[in-house]
């Protein structure tokens, strides 16, 4: 690879995804992932297939090339050439064709998906973890007996991965202002552990806002995972003089409403996901960042990375043309949100030393 994509903007960075499968996948397993990466939470009706959408439309034409086949090839053929190369060959040629550079991995998921480590390897660039704050908490109530153990513990080791994640994550709705006090958390922490199964993650909305909290404390950059953003506008504009930064990750239809926080803050940024025309007119190119979202499948990072590598090409040409701006400036621009405001947020320069 020549360190550059078509149109000079730079090897992306990818703040968030899940990791790709390790072994071989069937027809079923395959159309599984494809129908998550659709929006469909069910299998396809009997005669109908998720290559017949969007997802899997961009997988016909994206991917076959980097597998040696023409692009729109039939599904069939598609995953018989994945089958015939391998899982670790296909998904490494898939990543290394990808365009990033650089992978924000969450951790703490499953462990059927790549590793960082893993996930570096075969792509053959960097991967840092993301510590997902659930997850955490679970797998420390499943090892630990007793309430005052497990919130000891959990302290102990949100301070152990601030020493080696890049930063944290946590889905949340609503968070107040302030933390919540110790006799709250006691609680709610309590109550948890007496209802919960092994491997439940906390959904007690105070257990939340104390990890929420917690993390806030570390000063590492936390991924806010939130379906309705304006919903945190308190928790914002307390956190402001805290001295970390937060990245929103809205659902799409949100994105917008994302943006203009991180316009309102200093400390907020907010994810663009793939489609970056939606988001920079509302808030400094300088705040937004790119993410695949990517799960289990290799090819949805070259999906990703294709339509948003497409879709910002377009607009700077466009700007350039109607003269926002010249295409020196349309480059920068397009690099800040690739690639440059993520190495920034999540000091991945420094990291890398």
């Amino acid at each position: 690879m020549d360190g550059r994509m078509d149109g000079g903007i730079p090897p992306l960075v990818d703040q968030y995804s899940h990791g790709a499968v390790h072994t071989d996948l069937g027809l079923g397993e395959f159309e599984t992932h494809l129908a998550e990466a659709a929006g469909s939470t069910g299998p396809a009706p009997p005669g109908t297939t998720f290559f017949d959408s969007r997802a899997g439309l961009a997988v016909r034409r994206w991917c076959p090339p980097l597998l040696g086949l023409e692009p729109h090839c039939a599904p069939v053929s598609y995953l018989a050439r994945r089958r015939e190369l391998g899982a670790y060959r296909a998904g490494r040629l898939l990543l290394r064709g990808a365009g990033i550079g650089t992978f924000l991995l969450e951790a703490g998921a499953t462990g059927a998906l790549t590793s960082p480590d893993e996930l570096a390897s075969a792509a053959e660039g960097r991967a840092h973890e993301v510590v997902r704050l659930e997850p955490l908490a679970a797998r420390i109530a499943d090892t630990t007996g007793g309430l005052d153990a497990f919130l000891a513990y959990t302290a102990e080791a949100l301070y152990a991965a601030s020493g080696s994640a890049t930063a944290f994550a946590t889905g949340v709705t609503f968070c107040d202002d302030s933390p919540p006090d110790a006799a709250e958390v006691r609680e709610a922490a309590g109550r948890w552990l007496r209802t919960r199964r092994t491997g439940d993650t906390p959904d007690d909305p105070v257990l939340i806002r104390h990890l929420l909290w917690s993390a806030v404390a570390t000063g590492l950059p936390v991924q806010l995972h939130c379906a309705r953003p304006q919903r945190l506008t308190g928790f914002l504009r307390a956190t402001a003089s805290r001295g970390v930064d937060l990245v929103l990750l809205a659902d799409p239809w949100h994105r917008r409403q994302a943006a203009q926080l991180a316009a309102a803050f200093p400390h907020v940024y907010a994810d663009v996901g793939t489609r970056p025309e939606e988001t920079l007119r509302e808030a400094p190119f300088g705040k937004l960042l790119f993410s695949t979202g990517a799960r289990a499948l290799a090819e949805l990072y070259v999906v990703a990375a294709r339509l948003f590598t497409r879709a910002m090409e377009r607009l700077m040409r466009d700007w350039v043309a109607d003269g926002w701006c010249r295409a020196a400036e349309a480059a920068r621009i397009a690099s800040l949100v690739a690639a440059g405001t993520a190495r920034r947020v999540y000091r991945l320069d420094a990291a890398a030393v």
